[in-house]
């Protein structure tokens, strides 16, 4: 990670210029929504240390949801113009819009929830889908939530992780089910866009 972005330089912007790091705060997290290979969880961390849990948390949540809903909102309008015809016509893009289309709230939530998750690949399949957009927002509200809240609590006082040997394991637990998590959604949806593929294509073939 550049110095600039490092999580002394942050703090330092936000203890030196309150109105400037607060809007930093926010945009870190917003812009990382078009440009995923940005480390979300390092600028949920940086909040968190800056302005404790509550207001990190807060900051790192908006920029996130703000982001994410802005991408599913540009897709869903200007997605299906030739312009984006080499994503939006390869199979597994349209395997993944099928899925989204076929799933409940609950499996996307879950997904979303895990910081492994590709979120911005979802925000843009999201958008070439039918859903709905509130029902897209309520989603990336909830998941964001919960991620954001979990990142910003650990990150919110990294001293500790030294002094309180059961914050680290506990720590490290959390992401170890995340993990698992992730994977187990992942197999399970799949195995269901399989059987639901095979289905539509028997209804095709009679």
């Amino acid at each position: 990670m550049p110095d600039w972005l490092s999580i002394e330089s942050f703090q330092q912007i936000a203890d030196q210029h309150r109105i400037i790091g607060t809007l930093i705060a926010i945009l870190l997290p917003f812009i990382e929504a078009f440009l995923p290979f940005l480390p979300l969880a390092a600028f949920v961390v940086a909040n968190a240390t800056a302005y404790g849990l509550w207001f990190g948390f807060l900051f790192s949540w908006g920029g996130a949801v703000l982001g994410s809903y802005l991408v599913f909102l540009i897709i869903r309008k200007y997605g299906h113009n030739r312009f984006f015809g080499f994503i939006t016509n390869r199979p597994a893009i349209q395997k993944l819009i099928r899925w989204v289309e076929t799933q409940g709230f609950t499996p996307l939530f879950i997904l979303l929830c895990f910081p492994f998750t590709p979120s911005s690949l979802v925000n843009v399949v999201a958008g070439l889908s039918n859903l709905k957009k509130k029902s897209y927002l309520l989603t990336i509200m909830s998941a964001k939530f919960v991620m954001i809240l979990v990142i910003s609590w650990i990150g919110s006082d990294l001293q500790s992780l030294i002094t309180k040997p059961w914050k680290t394991a506990l720590m490290v637990l959390i992401i170890i089910a995340m993990w698992f998590g992730g994977k187990f959604v992942e197999k399970r949806n799949n195995k269901k866009m399989e059987a639901y593929l095979r289905s539509m294509q028997k209804h095709d073939d009679e």
